[in-house]
Formats: structure tokens, C-alpha cells, sequence
């Protein structure tokens, strides 16, 4: 077909979700893909105590391949802020970042969280209005400070 994109989606992958911490090497794989690290130059042990300070995360495996995550930092009754929502390159378009986000969110709503904020990689931001998300506006407030290490 000229002109047409098709997907072919592979049957047999099988997504099971999980609410506990990833292996530490395999997260850091999985962290690897994105190329954040570039930035961040964190090692294994450090981005993993991060992950280990997290309100809440989700999980997901193939064949018990960890295929994607995501986690909240969230002060448990105000303001949340959802991070790290990656999934294997080889496995977006089968629906594991919007499970996994629907997840995040829920665990908000269902603590009567007011303020849920978020990252979003660049190019990705469709994929969250799609889901409820709206682009803050250029005279919003916050700022951000970024150390120099």
C-alpha cells in the first residue's frame, strides 16, 4: 500500500503488571534506552535509590522481561508527580505506556491527590493530552533549577 503505515502486532506478547521494584540492572537497562542518562550520568545504585523513594510504580514484563515502568513522587495529599514512564522501544504501540499511566493516575485519583504533574520526553506530549493531560501554558507559574554536577 503506497502511502499507508501498517502495524503488525506480535500475538503472543503477554504483559503481566506489577506494583513491586524492578531487578536494579534491569531497570537501569531499561532507563539506558531513553538516553537520559547523558544528562543524569547516574550510576546503577543511585537511580535505583531513587526508584526506592517513590510513592508508587508500575511495572510491566514480558516473559518476565521488565518492557516498561513508571512511578510517582507525591507528597500523598496535594501535589504528585508522575516520572520515568518508559517503554522498550520494541514494544510501544501495544498499549503498556497507557495501561501503565492509567495505573499512575488511578493510584492519584484514588488518594484524592489535587495535583498531578508530569515530564514529558520530547515529542511525547500528544500521548498524554490523548489521555487527560493539557500542556501548561507559557505564563504558567513554576520554574526549575538544574544543578551543575
Amino acid at each position: 500500500m503506497f502511502g499507508c503505515e501498517q502495524k503488525f502486532y506480535d500475538l503472543t506478547v503477554s504483559i503481566i503488571y506489577s506494583n513491586n521494584l524492578p531487578d536494579e540492572s534491569e531497570f537501569f537497562d531499561l532507563f539506558e534506552t531513553t538516553g537520559w542518562n547523558e544528562a543524569y550520568k547516574l550510576k546503577q545504585d543511585k537511580l535505583f535509590m531513587a526508584l526506592r523513594n517513590s510513592w508508587f510504580m508500575v511495572s510491566a514484563y514480558n516473559k518476565q522481561k521488565l518492557v516498561g515502568f513508571g512511578r510517582i513522587i507525591c507528597d500523598g495529599v496535594v501535589h504528585a508527580l508522575i516520572l520515568d514512564l518508559i517503554v522498550l522501544p520494541q514494544f510501544i504501540g501495544y498499549g503498556i505506556g497507557g495501561r501503565i499511566l492509567e495505573d499512575l493516575v488511578k493510584k492519584c485519583k484514588d488518594h484524592n491527590i489535587r495535583d498531578i504533574q508530569l515530564f514529558s520526553a520530547k515529542g511525547k506530549t500528544s500521548f498524554y493530552e490523548k489521555r487527560g493531560f493539557l500542556k501548561r501554558p507559557d505564563d504558567a507559574p513554576g520554574m526549575e533549577y538544574k544543578l551543575n554536577i
